[in-house]
Order: C-alpha cells, then structure tokens, then sequence
C-alpha cells in the first residue's frame, strides 16, 4: 500500500512539474512575439527619424545656396542633427530614460528646424524657390509621420508591459529577463496652448 502512494505521489509530482513547465514555456513563447514587436515597431521609429534627419541636410543644403542667409541659423539646425543622429539606443533595452534622452535630442532638431522656419520668413528668394519649397512640404510630413510611428510605438510597447506585468506572466518575464518598455511622451510645455499677441 505504501509503494502504491508514494509510486502515485511521484506520479503527481511529475504530472505537476509538466504542467508548471508547459505553461512556463508557452508564457515565453507569447512573451517572445510581442517583445519582438517592440522591437520592429522601434525600428520603424528609428527609420522616420532617419528620413527627417536625410531631409534636414537636404534643407541645409538649400538654404546654403541663398545669399547671405545667417549662418548661425544654419550652424544650429546641423548641430542639432548631429546630436539627433548620435543617439543609440538598444531595441531590447528601450527603458523610459534611454527613449526621454533619444526623444530630447529629436526636440532639440525640431526647435532648431522650428527656428529656420522663422528665419527664412526674412529671404523671400529662397521662400520662393521650388525645392526649399518641397523640401518644406516633406518635413511637415515626416512631423505626422514620426507621430504616427510613436503613437503606433507605445501602442505596441503598452501590449507587451501588459502581459509581462500580470501575474503569474511577470515571474517568467523576470526569469526571461524581459523588462517593461519605456514609452514616448507628450513634450514638455505641451500641454499649454500658444499664446499669440497682435
């Protein structure tokens, strides 16, 4: 009788540590998927940011060929872009501060974008001139594009945190080493509306 509890014993023990293991298992295998997501959508990102940045130089460019434009201006606009182009960050570790560090430099280029705009108000030769003028038109596009992108972004990094963080998904995450995401946030002063004076 006691051979026969304890051989039934083992048996449950085993069938149990197969259970445990199969869900453990199938939990990474969902895990992997959704973190790979992140990871191509993060791409994604990265290759609007690339069109910006290939645009930027190509409108730097241009407006070098007008005469006597300021050349602080412009020496702001290529800086900017330098430190836009000379972040990298690691698609498996997008924590909130490596995407805050990345999404502050990407600002630092639109301000310096920003500020061109407001400058080139003062050369109504290079206002007119075509190219200055598609080149314009575009990086207004790439501005919705990487938007859509970021948003598209945290939608995907939201699915993934949701799933490693419930329990029990969170202790195979840990194990995995798999961390939560970091996401794209509104800019500061964003939230206030532009104040006009006339």
């Amino acid at each position: 009788m006691k051979k026969g509890c304890l051989l039934i014993g083992i048996v449950a023990l085993i069938a149990l540590t197969a259970v445990i293991v199969l869900w453990g298992v199938s939990v990474y295998n969902n895990i992997i998927p959704k973190n790979n997501a992140v990871k191509a959508q993060w791409g994604n990102v990265e290759t609007a940011y690339q069109k910006r940045a290939d645009l930027t130089d190509q409108l730097v460019s241009t407006v070098k060929g007008a005469r006597d434009f300021e050349q602080e201006t412009l020496t702001q606009v290529v800086e900017a872009r330098s430190k836009a182009t000379a972040i990298n960050i690691d698609p498996t570790h997008l924590t909130a501060d490596d995407l805050a560090r990345f999404q502050q430099a990407q600002e630092g280029l639109s301000g310096a974008l920003d500020r061109l705009m407001v400058v080139v108000e003062d050369y109504p030769d290079l206002k007119s001139n075509q190219n200055f003028l598609e080149l314009q038109a575009s990086l207004e596009n790439m501005a919705d594009e990487i938007r859509f992108e970021q948003r598209k972004f945290n939608d995907t990094a939201q699915e993934y945190n949701n799933y490693i963080q419930k329990i029990p998904n969170n202790m195979i995450a840990g194990f995995g080493g798999f961390d939560e995401k970091g996401y794209f946030k509104a800019s500061e002063g964003a939230d206030k509306a532009p104040s006009f004076n006339f």
